[in-house]
């Protein structure tokens, strides 16, 4: 269904042609990945992690992750640079995922015991790792396609970025809630504790309302169920990591060519 519409539309709103492009197919698989699965898994499951094992508000589990911004800033800008004086892109794509997939491994080794500070660090590597592969990713899309395309070529890259979000969230959420499930029913006694039978209403205020011991029991539980599946995503990185050495290294033009258009001022 997806590619009979298209391929009969005016005026398509992801076109058939765009799929031609090995540069596209490559980023946008990569930016699934890395963005849109890696980046959006943690920070959707990270600040409540936060609120509930170090008992932190949401305001403050929200400020934890400000070091991912700090973290991004400082590659995303300087790799924009070197990529306008050497015209080369394609290291940063293999850097950021790299990274990206070390902070899974650093946030799946995390216990109840892990300072804060350490978390933050990981946060840190998290955003220097997106800064490198974000908007590196969409100069290469970009870099493909005459004028007439560059948009629908970058709002298409996008849109199969905010697709591996949603498919990601939804997997880790699901494994996760499973996984909980488990390690409550391993800790506490069948109808011990009201409220604590379904997941999906425990939330941190509730947790930090129990009694000292079944709080401990609880946090716990939400510990070993989450970071592990921080490791599977891990793993899946490396995917986004491998695509990456074939992601083809294209002359950046100082100007897009147009339709029909094969020679370009090139840096």
């Amino acid at each position: 269904m997806f590619s009979f519409s298209p391929s009969r539309a005016a005026e398509p709103i992801v076109p058939l042609r765009l799929f031609r492009s090995r540069i596209f197919n490559i980023a946008t698989l990569i930016g699934l990945i890395v963005v849109g699965i890696g980046m959006f898994v943690i920070l959707a499951y990270l600040p409540t992690y936060l609120q509930m094992v170090y008992g932190v508000s949401a305001t403050e589990s929200g400020l934890l992750l400000v070091p991912m911004i700090v973290g991004l800033t400082p590659t995303a800008i300087p790799s924009g640079v070197l990529i306008t004086r050497t015209g080369r892109y394609k290291i940063y794509p293999i850097i950021g995922p790299l990274l990206v997939a070390m902070t899974a491994v650093l946030l799946s080794t995390m216990d109840v015991g892990t300072p804060v500070a350490a978390v933050s660090g990981y946060t840190f590597l998290l955003g220097a790792g997106v800064g490198l592969v974000m908007q590196n990713l969409v100069l290469a899309v970009q870099n493909d396609f005459p004028t007439s395309d560059v948009g629908t070529a970058t709002s298409a890259n996008n849109f199969f970025r905010e697709i591996g979000a949603t498919i990601g969230t939804a997997v880790v959420g699901a494994a996760f809630s499973q996984r909980l499930t488990d390690q409550l029913s391993a800790r506490l006694t069948s109808g011990s504790v009201s409220g604590l039978s379904d997941t999906n209403s425990l939330t941190p205020s509730l947790v930090h309302s129990l009694p000292e011991r079944v709080q401990a029991s609880v946090i716990d539980a939400y510990q070993h169920a989450l970071t592990p599946i921080f490791g599977y995503v891990a793993a899946f990185l490396t995917i986004g990591l491998l695509l990456a050495l074939f992601l083809p290294q294209k002359e950046l033009a100082l100007t897009q060519p147009q339709d029909g258009d094969k020679t370009a001022t090139r840096t």
